[in-house]
């Protein structure tokens, strides 16, 4: 139900008990988050570990993008540093072993075998989390000073601390989800890096009074921002729809189906904002093998792949097109669209039901996607570009806007979803709407 006023939309909101409930709920969830997110784990440094993330360049390659998701808590070391990433990875984990692996695709069709992958997502989510935890209290110890008193202790203390951490976010996650608004772990990440823009706009003031940033160029940067962020509001809604017709059917106690023609949205950009994070994880792998191993040719390799280079631009272009075309693969099946679409007696017209639906809706996702690949590279290369062009001291992130955008969009469906239900409910309660057709009685 869409509201013209805001400020009506608003008051429909607070006049909605169920959806004002819910949404009080998921805002609780959220501060709770977001204070753990800033209480230290014990026996860190933090002062040691925040300059070692502000010297490094490109925003601290797979560390400085890991640490944007979980809003700032890895350079600040909190209880809460793994964030609800550990949590993403894992479901991303069976969601691709869906696609290859025939079981748990068959799992993931059943009430009860998603109830078990739910639960080893779980379990997977608690061995990853023990694992970054680990590997997180290594790197803290390599690091100068950053560590009271390194050693065995240290790491088995925040191995626990980090991971107990990572399955209570994943608890608030799960709760925000099921008895909040929108999705729990998308909302996490999205208060997390919205949470950083109010630092960036402070210091966004501070470089222009003392004239670190020119006006000029600051103009320039809001209106390709200002730009940018409408093409990723038009992308993120755009869909090619294809036209299904649903013939006349006769349904049970002798009531008729009528003949409909409806579309199926096959969106532009299906795969979302993961084919981005897996080209930064893997375009950064050579930096990262440099630091940790010392090696020369591996640290001029590094250097070559650094934000801003021509080499950067042409293989992030070339990981981002390619991985929008994998996670694509893995996350639309149309085979099981058009059995689907044949069990209810539609069909796109010209097209043969079964395989042959299957067929034309792979080459129409096929083609769409191409562009919506085209795009994303250009929003995760553009900020870059521009800021370098400019010569101001930061970069907004297209990653950053492509999340906020979605899951804003996704939640204000969510919540005009809600309103719309209610507005149902009070017709069906109120108005004098019955079914057509034979209607059962007490005698019958």
């Amino acid at each position: 139900m869409a509201q013209s006023n805001p400020a009506a939309a608003l008051a429909n909101i607070y006049r909605t008990p169920e959806l004002w409930q819910k949404i009080v709920f998921t805002f609780v969830c959220l501060l709770i988050y977001r204070v753990g997110a800033h209480v230290t784990a014990p026996g860190v440094d933090v002062q040691a570990l925040t300059d070692y993330f502000a010297s490094q360049r490109g925003g601290g390659g797979l560390l400085g993008l890991y640490d944007l998701f979980v809003g700032g808590g890895l350079s600040r070391a909190t209880i809460f540093a793994l964030g609800i990433m550990p949590y993403i990875s894992a479901s991303i984990f069976i969601q691709i072993a869906g696609a290859v692996v025939p079981t748990v695709d068959k799992m993931q069709k059943d009430e009860e075998g998603r109830k078990r992958l739910n639960q080893w997502t779980r379990y997977i989510t608690v061995g990853l989390a023990a694992v970054q935890a680990y590997g997180f209290a290594l790197f803290t110890q390599s690091l100068p000073n950053a560590v009271s008193h390194p050693g065995f202790g240290f790491l088995m203390q925040e191995i626990v601390f980090l991971t107990t951490g990572a399955i209570f976010v994943m608890w608030l996650g799960e709760q925000i989800t099921e008895r909040g608004i929108g999705n729990g772990a998308s909302l996490l990440i999205f208060f997390s890096i919205i949470e950083r823009f109010w630092p960036g706009i402070l210091d966004t003031i501070r470089f222009v009074s003392t004239g670190a940033v020119a006006p000029l160029a600051l103009v320039v940067l809001g209106i390709v921002m200002v730009g940018v962020v409408a093409g990723v509001v038009a992308i993120t809604v755009a869909a090619r729809r294809v036209m299904v017709q649903i013939p006349q059917r006769t349904m049970a106690r002798g009531r008729m189906r009528e003949a409909t023609k409806n579309f199926i949205p096959l969106r532009i950009n299906t795969a979302g904002v993961m084919p981005i994070i897996f080209a930064q994880s893997v375009i950064v792998v050579p930096g990262a093998f440099a630091q940790f191993s010392g090696i020369q040719s591996m640290r001029d390799v590094a250097e070559y792949l650094q934000p801003g280079t021509w080499l950067y631009y042409v293989l992030m272009t070339i990981l981002i097109i390619v991985f929008t075309y994998f996670y694509t693969a893995i996350i639309f099946n149309p085979v099981d669209l058009a059995e689907n679409l044949k069990k209810q007696g539609g069909f796109v017209p010209g097209v043969k039901p079964g395989a042959k639906t299957a067929e034309y809706i792979d080459q129409v996702i096929s083609r769409i996607t191409f562009p919506g690949a085209v795009f994303l590279a250009i929003i995760a290369l553009l900020p870059i570009a521009i800021a370098k062009l400019v010569n101001v001291p930061f970069q907004f992130g297209g990653t950053s806007l492509l999340i906020v955008v979605g899951v804003a969009l996704d939640t204000m469906t969510q919540m005009q979803q809600h309103l719309l239900l209610r507005k149902y409910d009070g017709f069906m309660k109120k108005g004098r709407v019955r079914f057509r057709g034979r209607q059962a009685t007490g005698g019958f």
